[in-house]
C-alpha cells in the first residue's frame, strides 16, 4: 500500500494522517492480478512488464455516474423495464457488445478494457471515494470539498511524489484539470473530490476556465419545475476557448518585466527563509506563489490551450461541446508534458445534470450525454495511436457508481437512480490490455456476478503503470 507519512490528524475510521493513505485492495494490485491473463501484471519497479509503462494520465471523469445498461454493459435479454430502450451493437473487439449509441467507440474497443464488476458500498456522489481511495465516505464529505477527513485526489499524490529536484512549478503543471473547478458550477452544491486532502489546498490540481457561451439553451427538470439552462456541455460556440485561471492572470498594468522585478525581489527576501526548517503551511505558500508566477508567465500552456491552432475538422470530431473541446485540449496539454490531466464533465446549472439522470434519462443519453462521450473519448483514442502516445498514456473513463436496474416512472420521463452494487469503468493504453472485458454483472446489470472490482483497485492499477510501487512511504515533514 502507499503511504504518505506526517503528521498525527486524525481522520476517518480513529486512523492518523501518519498512519496511511491506501489506494488498493486487500491483496495488492488485485486488479492488475485479475487482469494477469489480459497482459496486466503485477511487477516490482525491477521487474519490467507493465510496471512504470505509463508515462503520462488523462482522466475522463463522468460525473453524475454513468448507466452501466446504456454504455457498456447492455442487457438486451432481460425484461423491457431492465433493459431499457436502447439495443447493443457488435464492436471491433469479438464477442463484445455494446450501447448502440456509441458506434464511433465501438469501433475502438479493440484497443481498451471494459471493466464490468465495478462495485462498492457508497451509493453517494462518490468522487472523493473513487479518485482516492479513502476508506469511507458519508454526504457531509461529499458535500465539503474541504472536510479535514479526505485524501488526497492521485493527481495530487502524483505531483507531489514528484522528484524534489524536479522544477517547483513547470511551464505545464503536473497536476492540471479542465474545464473549471469542480462543481464550482452548480448553484446548489460544492462537491468533494479531485483535491489536495490532507495535503493541503497547495495540492490541489490546477483549474483551466471557460471563457465562451452554449450554443443554445437545455431544459433541466430541477425536480419540481422545469429551468432553461444554457449548458456548454450540450454545445458551445466556435469562438468559445479554455484559459489559464483567472487567479493567474496578469493585471492589464502589469508588464512582464515588472512582474520580473517583484519576482526577483521576493525572491531576495525569501532568501534568508529558504534556509530553515519551514512547516508543511509555510512551504504550501512558497508554492502557490511560484506556481502563480509560472501559469502567468507560460506561453507554453497558453498554446496549448489555444485551440485555434486545431484544424476544424479535428475539433469537431471530439464534438463541440464543452467535453469535447476540453478532451482536446487535454490532448495538446499531454504533448506540451502534462503527466496528469483530468477533464469532467460535470454538473452545469441545476443539481440532477451532467450524468445524474434521475428524469429525462433516454432523452438526455440519445442527445447529449452517449453522442458527447462518443466523439470525445473516440477522438481522444484515436489522436493518440495516430501520434504514437497510446501505448504509453494512460487512459481512465470513470464514474463514481451506476444507475439502477429497474426503470423508475418520473413527472419528466423515465429515470434510473443511484446504484453501487455493479457498474462500469473503461481504461486503454500505459500497458492495459487491449480487446478485453474483467468481470461481469448478472443478468439485470445489478450485482456483480464474478470478479469484482473496487475504485481502489483501479487506482492500485493506475500507480502500478506509472511505476509507483504500492508499498511504497514517503514523509510528508
Amino acid at each position: 500500500m502507499l503511504r504518505l507519512l506526517g503528521s498525527t490528524r486524525r481522520l476517518c475510521d480513529g486512523m492518523t494522517r501518519r498512519d496511511v493513505l491506501r489506494v488498493g485492495g486487500v491483496g495488492g494490485l488485485s486488479l492488475a492480478a485479475r487482469a494477469a491473463g489480459a497482459g496486466v501484471r503485477p511487477q516490482h519497479a525491477d521487474g519490467g512488464g507493465t510496471f512504470g509503462r505509463a508515462k503520462r494520465i488523462i482522466l475522463l471523469y463522468l460525473y453524475g455516474a454513468a448507466a452501466q445498461h446504456e454504455t457498456f454493459d447492455p442487457k438486451p435479454d432481460a425484461p423491457a423495464e431492465i433493459r431499457g430502450k436502447f439495443e447493443p451493437i457488435a464492436t471491433a473487439a469479438p464477442g463484445v457488445f455494446i450501447c448502440e449509441h456509441l458506434p464511433r467507440l465501438a469501433q475502438f474497443a479493440d484497443r481498451v478494457t471494459f471493466i464490468r464488476s465495478m462495485t462498492h458500498p457508497y451509493n453517494i456522489h462518490s468522487a472523493a471515494y473513487t479518485l482516492s481511495g479513502v476508506e469511507h465516505v458519508d454526504i457531509p464529505m461529499e458535500l465539503d470539498p474541504y472536510d479535514n477527513r479526505h485524501w488526497p485526489f492521485f493527481g495530487s499524490v502524483l505531483d507531489y511524489l514528484s522528484p524534489r529536484d524536479a522544477a517547483a512549478a513547470p511551464q505545464v503543471p503536473r497536476n492540471i484539470a479542465l474545464p473549471f473547478r469542480f462543481s464550482s458550477r452548480c448553484g446548489q452544491f460544492d462537491r468533494g473530490g479531485p483535491y489536495g486532502g490532507f495535503l493541503g489546498r497547495a495540492w490541489d490540481p490546477v483549474w483551466t476556465e471557460f471563457d465562451g457561451r452554449a450554443s443554445g439553451a437545455v431544459q433541466r427538470w430541477t425536480g419540481s419545475v422545469d429551468e432553461s439552462v444554457d449548458d456548454p456541455y450540450a454545445g458551445i460556440a466556435p469562438e468559445s476557448r479554455l484559459t489559464v485561471s483567472r487567479a493567474a492572470q496578469l493585471p492589464g498594468e502589469i508588464t512582464l518585466d515588472r512582474l520580473d522585478r517583484r519576482r526577483s525581489l521576493l525572491d531576495q527576501l525569501d532568501d534568508g527563509r529558504r534556509r530553515l526548517d519551514r512547516p508543511l503551511a509555510s512551504r504550501s505558500l512558497d508554492r502557490f506563489q511560484q506556481m502563480a508566477y509560472s501559469l502567468m508567465t507560460s506561453t507554453k500552456l497558453r498554446e496549448a490551450l489555444d485551440l485555434r491552432h486545431e484544424p476544424d475538422a479535428v475539433r469537431e470530431s471530439y464534438g463541440m461541446t464543452l467535453f469535447g473541446q476540453a478532451t482536446l485540449a487535454g490532448r495538446r496539454l499531454l504533448e506540451a508534458g502534462a503527466p496528469v490531466v483530468s477533464v469532467f464533465w460535470d454538473e452545469y446549472g441545476p443539481a440532477n445534470s451532467a450524468w445524474d439522470t434521475h428524469f429525462n434519462h433516454y432523452e438526455r443519453l440519445e442527445h447529449e450525454l452517449l453522442p458527447g462521450l462518443d466523439a470525445a473519448l473516440s477522438s481522444l483514442l484515436a489522436d493518440l495511436e495516430q501520434r504514437g502516445m497510446l501505448d504509453d498514456t494512460l487512459v481512465m473513463c470513470l464514474t463514481e457508481h451506476g444507475r439502477t436496474p429497474k426503470l423508475s416512472d418520473t413527472p419528466r420521463g423515465a429515470g434510473r437512480e443511484h446504484w453501487s452494487n455493479a457498474y462500469c469503468n473503461l481504461l486503454a493504453g500505459g500497458g492495459v490490455a487491449r480487446g478485453r472485458v474483467i468481470g461481469s454483472s448478472d443478468e439485470h446489470g445489478a450485482f456483480v456476478r464474478d470478479d469484482p472490482v473496487s475504485p481502489k483497485d483501479v487506482l492500485c492499477t493506475m500507480y502500478h503503470l506509472v511505476g509507483i510501487d504500492p508499498h511504497r512511504t514517503r514523509s510528508l515533514s
